[in-house]
């Protein structure tokens, strides 16, 4: 009994806390990507082929 308890008084709070936030209005239809993100995207590429060279250099 105090299991289902302690769920219920888990769940309720996190589900009053998600409806305000699902009430936003969503983003433009056009939301366009700027080159920073871009770049951020690149670089974590070129960074995960690094780590991946290295560790095979390692072995």
């Amino acid at each position: 009994m105090k299991n289902i308890l302690y769920k219920i008084l888990f769940i309720l709070p996190a589900i009053l806390l998600v409806l305000p936030a699902m009430a936003q209005p969503s983003a433009p239809p056009a939301t366009p990507i700027d080159g920073g993100l871009s770049l951020l995207l690149a670089a974590g590429g070129v960074y995960g082929i690094k780590k991946i060279r290295d560790l095979r250099k390692s072995e």
